[in-house]
């Protein structure tokens, strides 16, 4: 009857002790309020994977179904030692329940700005973990599974003594009873244990009466080891040998590559805009970026032949604000203060902004000298780039602050304290523009791109060209099809 009652007990606790998911308010604002599933975070490392939402107070209509949605859920993966986050799916709902679809999204990291949501959702989820209801429940799961071991172990000693007993009782009388035995026997003449105050005597229990763990497996000195050299051989010849500071990957990771060759060929090769890591061998280089090679809306094009309409104006909500400087290998990027841009009824805020020479796209078969990319991202994770086109003439005042502050370093940042930039100074005074859906122009390549470019080309000096030219003589995709797609443009 007692064994009975632990049983019942045993089969309720999980149930119990199971945390159900919790909506905790990150931010709320004229319009949306950003929430975090507490009970979501999985964390690895210094890297976060965490679930949360955009609550909308009125409806917004999806552009791929349809229909109207209210609630953006998201499932991002943050890196709190970069302060980079990368959205992996997100889910459409009409209200807290109806799913309208779903996406999953293959996409690089994105640095996150100081002040923006992003931000405050990161500070949250990367702060030290604190055991909550959550890590409780899991514990006392794992007591419980242990307590009910140790109690089947302790019946199957029962029902082994009703069926042997005379050979139980030579051994009881030779040598008195064994450490197994005698939890059965506390058992079944003692009181009912207590499973809340006392889990972990339970857990001690569990781990005497449970019947012996198998052998456990050969130490690792006995296994063949994985060494550095085994890399070589899955990859090309001119590989560099791995660094010894990394654990050698599993070796059915390694054969799984092996049979990978276009991507092997060329993993030791980082992605560039000529040569081995030039555009056309971009695919090649890494399967996350295949799209570059089969998308049918790549940027940039030849924006030509397209309908003129009156377009609604885009909104620039840009101000004044401190900047933070890099060169990163590819081009010069900037980030800036809190700025946004609005446009059929949704924000986009400003991640960055960055140069390409000579301009990326052509318009009507025209490419200009440079061309500055500003990409804003909105709270589905819609991007939306708009592009300001340079040609040479007068010295541009906005960029020549840039120029002064540019770092003597690739990867590290300047961020001068007391000096500002004015975005709007960087816009043309005609704001008319061009539209199309594209995609990034640098690898992964990524489709859904609102592209929004300029139609009045800013000045900027022969000077300040060539030293731009210095780090970047051409950082420019080549032009990629329309493949037949809408280009409106404002008249």
């Amino acid at each position: 009857m007692r064994l009975l009652m632990i049983a019942s007990l045993l089969a309720a606790l999980p149930w119990a002790a199971a945390a159900a998911p919790t909506w905790q308010t990150i931010s709320s604002e004229p319009g949306k309020r950003i929430e975090l599933d507490r009970t979501s975070l999985k964390r690895d490392g210094a890297s976060v994977q965490a679930q949360g939402r955009v609550v909308l107070e009125r409806e917004l209509i999806d552009g791929k179904s349809g229909s109207g949605y209210r609630v953006i859920e998201a499932i991002t993966r943050y890196d709190c030692t970069t302060r980079s986050a990368n959205t992996i799916k997100r889910i459409f709902k009409k209200n807290e329940t109806d799913v309208i679809r779903e996406e999953d999204i293959k996409g690089n990291d994105l640095p996150v700005r100081t002040g923006t949501l992003d931000d405050k959702v990161l500070r949250e989820v990367c702060r030290p973990p604190k055991e909550g209801v959550t890590e409780v429940a899991q514990k006392a799961n794992e007591a419980a599974a242990q307590l009910k071991a140790a109690n089947e172990a302790m019946l199957k000693k029962e029902a082994a003594k009703s069926e042997k007993p005379e050979i139980l009782k030579a051994a009881d009388a030779g040598h008195g009873h064994s450490k197994a035995e005698a939890p059965a026997k506390d058992a079944e003449h003692g009181s009912i244990p207590s499973i809340r105050p006392n889990l972990k005597a339970a857990m001690e229990g569990a781990k005497e009466s449970a019947p012996p763990p198998p052998p456990p497996p050969p130490p690792a000195k006995e296994a063949v080891p994985v060494k550095p050299s085994t890399v070589i051989v899955h990859t090309s010849a001119h590989a560099p040998a791995p660094k010894p500071k990394k654990a050698p990957r599993p070796a059915g990771y390694m054969l799984e590559l092996a049979h990978s060759e276009p991507a092997m060929q060329h993993a030791h090769i980082h992605w560039d805009y000529e040569g081995a890591g030039g555009p056309e061998n971009w695919a090649k280089l890494d399967e996350k970026n295949k799209v570059c090679a089969i998308g049918a809306r790549q940027s940039p094009i030849d924006i030509k032949d397209g309908i003129k309409v009156d377009l609604e104006p885009i909104k620039f909500t840009y101000r004044p604000s401190t900047f933070r400087i890099v060169d990163n290998g590819h081009t010069v990027q900037v980030e800036v203060g809190d700025s946004s841009i609005s446009l059929t009824g949704k924000t986009y805020e400003l991640i960055q902004f960055h140069f390409h020479r000579p301009s990326e796209e052509k318009v009507n078969g025209q490419r200009f000298d440079m061309v500055v990319h500003l990409v804003h991202k909105a709270d589905d994770g819609q991007l939306a780039v708009v592009a300001v086109l340079l040609e040479r003439g007068n010295e541009n005042p906005f960029i020549q602050t840039l120029w002064n502050n540019m770092p003597l370093e690739k990867n590290q940042p300047v961020a001068p304290p007391s000096i500002t930039v004015d975005l709007n100074a960087l816009l043309p005074a005609s704001r008319n523009y061009y539209t199309y859906i594209g995609s990034l122009t640098t690898p992964p390549c990524s489709e859904g791109v609102l592209w929004l470019v300029m139609k009045q080309p800013q000045q900027v000096s022969q000077d300040q060209i060539n030293i731009f030219s210095r780090l970047y003589k051409n950082n420019a995709r080549p032009i990629q099809p329309a493949s037949g797609r809408l280009i409106k443009e404002g008249r």
